[in-house]
């Protein structure tokens, strides 16, 4: 017989607590497990359905956040928010992404301040402001994405993500300022339109089925082709440092560059030691001993660099120093920064300097070569050229030295392709004015065509005023009196209060169409130099109208001939002994007499056997476009006008008044 005593009681409320007690904690403990550790790997989130069925490169944008800033004003288009956010490009395809690019259509007045993992092309740095389709930006310094199948799924190697940040304009306070659109714009892909949510938006773009690689049995990026090229290659590496060696080739047949002064951007903390071949316009230790150059290298005499600057100014050598041993003796160097079209001279279309770069961590290994960003090259008064990013390209081949046919490779090598823009409204750095046989009146240069500082005491949005012929000759303080005069004789008008400001441009030219029969025209010519430095080895180039290009006969003054890749240009240089445009001279007599211009005019002959329809005086006989050393001058509205059709109604005039005092008289008559 069992007996249960009361003090053996078993307490199962208790157990079974206790049990449900570990359980519990046993829980806690297999998710922490999951967690943080124990050497299981994180679960990773799904990708998007949009992403997974992607057989291309798959491209996001998502808004992040935005904050009102400084200062708080009532107007909703003038208050500035600071915002973030995030663009993705991810490779998702079979093929090696190379140099990627993507354009993001802002439309909010953006001013990028910065983006982590890409550079904005055609800028100086930042801020950038965007334009009005936005911005471009291109990977760095991760360039290239490698496809899943090359790197075992490795998201590092296969996508990029730029934190871009900025300030916005004329948003209200509730709305969500996303761009237009997005668009990689690599060549050979092809994207469909965004598909857009609230703060986020996605494409999938594909390669182009119909697009054909020219080269297939190249590693990296094709050579683009441009008006002006920069190759940067690298001729030696070594941990800390490396040779490299910049080439600039002038390809445009139009395009030129004098006294050119290059810059770019260093990214990495880079520092110039030494340069062969140009020269840096600033060395100062000073930033690289306060730097961080000199909290790696501390016991590095910075006082021998030769640049330390983010953003080095570069200028060619003048051609004295050719041969010198130390800054010399390079091929196609110490030009004084001239860089002719190959229209001109094929020998001076190109220009060399070398340079030895330092580098710093995580750098230290003789592979982690980066070129400097956001190349940018200046002239006197020649074209604006706007730069692409830095692309990989396969290494450039050098004669051996010994002359035993081998070529040596360099070590990397970059491309940088630039191409020439056309100059903004009262920007230009030359102008035309137009003048013709049937008129008096001469149809000057733009108001404010290169630019005013100055519009206190002058109009700058005014129409310029028509001018006598013999205006053209003196300077534009001294032509108000002039102009006031020619008002007067020819009856035209009230004169503003507010008289239009100059052009303020350093060189000018007049078109003067002189005669126009049956078989043929002419027009003449003329350069004028406001400056006071001569222009050594100048150009012109007049783009004419339709195909009037092809009744060009004859260039009389100058050595002219037309283009053969550009049909209805007529190029145009000094002849032989008159190469040189004189800058302006005192006048005879310096005390009264206003300062003369240096100028030189040609005579050019056209035939109209080739143009039979062409309507000279109707505008076909003035350029449509007119270039000097390579930039693009400023056109006035408007042609001289024909008097052909005031004077036919004038003549018709008194033979209607002679036919009226008739009827008069013999109405009189019958009365």
């Amino acid at each position: 017989m069992i007996v249960r005593s009361e003090g053996m009681k078993i307490p199962w409320m208790n157990l079974i607590n206790c049990i449900v007690l570990v359980v519990f904690c046993y829980s806690i403990e297999v998710c922490n497990g999951q967690d943080y550790g124990g050497g299981d790997e994180a679960v990773k989130a799904a990708p998007p359905p949009a992403q997974e069925n992607c057989d291309g490169v798959f491209v996001t944008y998502a808004f992040d956040n935005r904050e009102r800033e400084y200062p708080f004003v009532k107007n909703v288009t003038a208050q500035s928010w600071a915002f973030t956010s995030m663009l993705t490009v991810i490779n998702t395809g079979l093929f090696e992404l190379k140099s990627w690019k993507v354009q993001i259509g802002f439309q909010h007045n953006e001013v990028l301040i910065s983006t982590e993992g890409a550079v904005a092309m055609g800028g100086d740095g930042f801020p950038v402001k965007t334009g009005k389709n936005g911005t471009v930006l291109a990977g760095f310094p991760q360039a290239d994405l490698k496809t899943a199948i090359e790197t075992a799924g490795d998201f590092t190697q296969m996508a990029a993500q730029v934190k871009i940040k900025g300030t916005q304009f004329g948003v209200p306070a509730k709305a969500t300022p996303m761009p237009k659109s997005i668009n990689l714009i690599n060549e050979g892909y092809k994207c469909p339109a965004p598909k857009k949510f609230k703060t986020y938006m996605q494409m999938c773009c594909k390669k182009d089925p119909k697009f054909k690689p020219k080269n297939t049995s190249i590693k990296f990026m094709e050579r683009q082709n441009g008006d002006l090229s920069f190759t940067y290659d690298v001729l030696s590496a070594f941990e800390n440092k490396y040779q490299a060696q910049v080439t600039i080739d002038n390809i445009s047949p139009l395009g030129r560059l004098d006294r050119w002064n290059l810059t770019w951007e260093w990214m990495r903390n880079e520092f110039i030691y030494s340069m062969k071949g140009a020269y840096t316009h600033k060395k100062d230790p000073s930033e690289c001993i306060y730097g961080p150059q000199g909290q790696y290298y501390k016991d590095f005499d910075f006082s021998v660099v030769m640049n330390c600057q983010k953003k080095p100014v570069i200028s060619d050598l003048p051609p004295e120093m050719e041969n010198n041993d130390k800054l010399g003796k390079l091929p196609f160097c110490c030009k004084n920064g001239a860089l002719l079209p190959t229209t001109m001279n094929g020998t001076k279309a190109r220009s060399i300097f070398q340079m030895e770069v330092f580098k710093l961590p995580p750098d230290m290994n003789r592979t982690a070569l980066y070129p400097p960003q956001n190349w940018n090259i200046v002239g006197r008064v020649n074209p604006s050229y706007k730069c692409g990013p830095p692309i990989r390209v396969d290494p450039t081949g050098f004669p051996d030295p010994s002359k035993i046919g081998i070529t040596l490779n360099a070590v990397a090598s970059w491309q940088i392709t630039c191409n020439i823009t056309r100059p903004q409204p009262k920007q230009a750095k030359c102008c035309v004015s137009f003048s013709a046989f049937y008129t008096d009146s001469v149809v000057p240069c733009n108001t404010c065509a290169c630019g005013c500082e100055q519009t206190s005491k002058c109009d700058g949005n005014g129409k310029a005023l028509p001018l006598p012929a013999q205006a053209l000759l003196v300077p534009f303080q001294d032509r108000e009196k002039l102009a006031k005069e020619w008002n007067r004789i020819k009856h035209l008008g009230s004169m503003p209060k507010k008289l239009p400001c100059p052009d303020n441009c350093g060189v000018s030219i007049n078109w003067h169409l002189e005669s126009n029969y049956k078989t043929g025209w002419t027009a003449r010519m003329t350069l004028f130099n406001w400056g006071n430095d001569a222009f050594v080895d100048w150009f012109t180039a007049v783009q004419m109208k339709k195909n009037i290009g092809d009744g060009y006969e004859n260039v009389y003054s100058f050595n002219g001939t037309k283009l053969p890749q550009r049909s209805n240009t007529i190029f145009m240089q000094g002849l032989k002994g008159l190469t040189y445009l004189v800058g302006q001279v005192n006048g005879t007599n310096p005390n009264k007499d206003p300062k003369v211009p240096g100028k030189q005019q040609s005579v050019i002959s056209f035939l109209k056997k080739n143009t039979p329809n062409a309507n000279i005086e109707g505008g076909d006989g003035f350029p449509s476009k007119v270039i000097f050393n390579g930039e693009e001058c400023a056109l006035p509205p408007n042609i001289p006008k024909s008097h052909a059709a005031f004077k036919s109604q004038v003549g018709l005039l008194p033979a209607v008044l002679l036919a009226l005092l008739t009827f008069l008289l013999l109405t009189e008559q019958f009365h």
